[in-house]
């Protein structure tokens, strides 16, 4: 287990199955009902931040969203407590994508009436070429990357089907959904035009990450990703640090990406060997200190474009 990893502890979790189970062989009617939060709302619980901000741009004030990671929380290796389970059975809409969470993903297997899955959404890609070779095992394993929320332009058409759900189950709000999630579309494609001219003339073409969370960054402004890792709870065997090693020295690195919610060591010692520096890359599985995701996104914009050489 890798050191910098935080996980969410939580007793009671057979209880919350059994609690959500029983709701999920209901009559199929909860498509077409409304759960409604305290205030009088529809409930929808995201599964982690980058999902937390658009249900909130897209939901605004005719919804009340929760989030199931907390901030500074690793979201991969999430365990549900009792609570969390509830908060999904309750839930008017779960907003996850497949692949993240293994946690989430069983919850919500016999809830898809109420879950939207975000990775059928869009296109994905495949995981890295060297998924084969990476130790964990995840028991919800995808053969796609999930890490979609990188690429705004696909954020961008989430935002539009998101709206159609929260529409199917809130008629009422149906036009003020659908306008929001237009708005915020408009402002993830703003952002991807940014990071398409800013990533366009770059000396170098090539990140070297911490973990392998970035493919949809690289496929979009068409940059080459060599993680460390598949994934932050796996540690890399020494075959693949060196193997990481001479490609970074054949490309000419000279940044060695890390993340805030996951040990720089291995990264650290990595760069030391191929004589460059680290930088944070942020791939936002939490939310960011300061701002939010597009913030953030600019961010990581500008830690690029120093790192890559870009004009």
């Amino acid at each position: 287990m890798m050191s910098g990893h935080v996980r969410v502890r939580a007793a009671g979790l057979l209880a919350g199955v059994g609690l959500f189970a029983t709701t999920a062989c209901g009559s199929g009617t909860a498509a077409n009902s409304i759960t409604t939060a305290p205030g009088g709302q529809p409930s929808v619980v995201t599964a982690f931040y980058p999902l937390q901000w658009l249900s909130e741009k897209v939901g605004g004030p005719d919804i009340k969203v929760s989030v199931l990671t907390a901030p500074g929380v690793e979201p991969h290796d999430l365990e549900l407590g009792a609570q969390q389970m509830a908060d999904l059975e309750d839930a008017t809409l779960a907003v996850y994508i497949k692949g993240v969470q293994p946690a989430v993903d069983e919850a919500l297997e016999q809830r898809s009436d109420q879950a939207f899955d975000a990775a059928t959404a869009v296109k994905t890609i495949p995981l890295g070429e060297h998924a084969e070779e990476d130790g964990h095992d995840h028991e919800h394993a995808v053969s796609y990357d999930p890490h979609l929320w990188l690429d705004p332009s696909r954020l961008a058409t989430v935002a539009g089907k998101l709206a159609e759900r929260l529409a199917q189950a809130d008629p009422e709000h149906a036009q003020a959904y659908r306008d929001r999630a237009a708005k915020t579309a408009a402002e993830l494609t703003a952002l991807d035009q940014e990071m398409t001219k800013g990533l366009t003339s770059c000396t170098s073409k090539t990140m070297v990450t911490s973990h392998e969370a970035f493919g949809y960054l690289a496929d979009r402004y068409k940059l080459k990703q060599i993680g460390i890792t598949l994934d932050p709870e796996s540690e890399p065997s020494p075959a693949r640090i060196a193997e990481v090693a001479k490609l970074a020295n054949s490309e000419k690195v000279t940044t060695i990406f890390t993340e805030a919610l996951v040990s720089p060591k291995v990264a650290e010692v990595l760069a030391q060997e191929v004589g460059a520096k680290t930088a944070v890359l942020d791939p936002l599985e939490s939310k960011p200190g300061t701002g939010d995701y597009l913030t953030q996104m600019r961010h990581n914009l500008k830690t690029l474009q120093i790192a890559l050489g870009c004009a």
